[in-house]
């Protein structure tokens, strides 16, 4: 079978490219093309599925006629969310309203053709594969209605994969979100045969739009244990200029072995600007914690919009000796490999660490959400400032140990990326190759009917 698979960003290499190595590992084919930024061909993860037999990787630019390229660019940029938020938004309005949809049509058409068409041939049994698709999606969801369509009337299956894990337990967590009511932006999802999510929190956003047919909670290809274990062997090796070194620790007093700790690194994960945060606060205890002797922090951005964040211009915090702003080159694994402590705003990325019992504290007084962590774990939560400092001073004094409630965290495993069992990636096979046999015979019989 053969499945063509669409890659926009971070967040889908994340947790997509696991399903593809298995994929592709359970001897199936897969053609991944990449419709975001050129520069995610060079990402490590990327680079990996290039290497695999059965599989090829490609921009969309180098599989469309430079003419066509643009138009199908344009087009989408044309009904961007962003730019209709921005400063040209009344000229990116009126030329959406004069290039109407009626005229929009051809050109979805003629590029959704040409890619299915360098997929499959006739015979073939396959499946095209999204991320998550909202209303207020980079790629414009008319483009891919008229992918999924095309696809269908092929008799390939249609399927939407994770691109993230629900870091938050609460709803209303962005900038002028001020209603409890189930938010429409997530009901493109109805356009495929199967959405498919890691966790219950997850399927929460999609239930008020897909029955429950349609809706698959697999767990979590990003973060379950064989995945894990292959980026382990794949990842680049970390840059010098965060050393590895022992990690926070403390014998116990009266042995020949008792050391003091070799001080305290610290990692702050942000989330991206569009979340409602107090900005104000972070840089506070930025402050407070570089005040610490003995201890070193990272600020890491997100690595979509990060250079919007005030924190990161701040030319006073990024002065201080002990305080840095990770680039986008150092991943993220990295920081969490390097730091002993890291202080969360409700990401994802620090699920790993979770698993590998690194303490991660929810900062949850930091923003508008409450944090999954949080909500599971509630040792991890950080309410006030006060509880800021207790933390670092303690992690300093006693060490990095026994900071979980192992319950907890368990909990927090099984219900949130171990859903079904450890074994998360087969399931994902098995359910891709049964959307590509579905659609197949749903279409004989509908010719044999005709």
């Amino acid at each position: 079978m053969k499945a063509l698979v669409f890659l926009r960003h971070y967040n889908d290499i994340d947790h997509i490219t696991p399903v593809i190595s298995k994929w592709l590992e359970s001897g199936h084919q897969c053609d991944v093309v990449l419709i975001g930024k050129p520069k995610f061909r060079n990402d490590y993860r990327v680079e990996f599925l290039a290497t695999l037999q059965g599989t090829r990787v490609a921009h969309i630019r180098d599989l469309l006629p430079s003419l066509e390229f643009f138009g199908w660019r344009l087009q989408t940029l044309l009904l961007a969310n962003r730019l209709r938020r921005s400063i040209v938004s009344p000229l990116v309005n009126a030329l959406a309203r004069t290039y109407s949809v009626d005229r929009r049509q051809p050109l979805w058409s003629s590029t959704a053709c040409r890619l299915l068409e360098r997929s499959f041939t006739a015979a073939d049994r396959g499946v095209v594969v999204f991320d998550w698709i909202t209303r207020d999606s980079p790629v414009s969801v008319e483009w891919v209605e008229v992918v999924v369509s095309l696809a269908r009337s092929k008799g390939l299956g249609t399927v939407s994969l994770p691109h993230g894990d629900s870091p938050h337990a609460t709803q209303l967590i962005r900038h002028r979100e001020w209603s409890l009511k189930p938010d429409s932006l997530y009901s493109a999802a109805r356009v495929f045969d199967k959405l498919v999510v890691p966790n219950e929190l997850c399927a929460e956003r999609f239930r008020p739009f897909l029955d429950d047919q349609s809706i698959v909670v697999l767990g979590s290809p990003r973060y379950c244990d064989e995945w894990l274990m292959k980026l382990a062997e794949l990842s680049p090796a970390p840059p010098a200029i965060l050393p590895q070194k022992e990690l926070c620790r403390k014998e116990p007093k009266g042995t020949e072995e008792s050391t003091e700790t070799e001080g305290l690194k610290v990692v702050i994960f942000l989330r991206k600007s569009n979340f409602t945060t107090f900005w104000e606060e972070i840089e506070e205890i930025v402050g407070m914690i570089a005040a610490f002797p003995n201890v070193e922090l990272v600020i890491k951005p997100h690595t979509r919009g990060g250079w919007r964040q005030p924190l990161t211009r701040n030319a006073s915090l990024r002065g201080l000796p002990n305080v840095s702003v990770a680039p986008d080159h150092i991943h993220s694994i990295h920081l969490m490999n390097w730091a002993h402590v890291i202080i969360d705003l409700a990401t994802s990325v620090v699920f790993e660490a979770v698993k590998g019992k690194k303490p991660v504290l929810a900062a949850d007084y930091l923003h508008a959400g409450r944090s999954t962590l949080a909500h599971f774990m509630p040792e991890t939560e950080l309410k006030c400032r006060d509880d800021v400092y207790r933390r670092i001073a303690g992690f300093l004094s006693d060490g990095c140990d026994s900071f979980y409630i192992e319950e907890h965290r368990q909990r927090f495993i099984n219900e949130m990326l171990h859903v079904g069992g450890t074994d998360v990636l087969p399931r994902y096979v098995a359910l891709l190759e049964i959307q590509a046999q579905a659609s197949e015979i749903e279409n004989r019989r509908k010719d044999e009917f005709m």
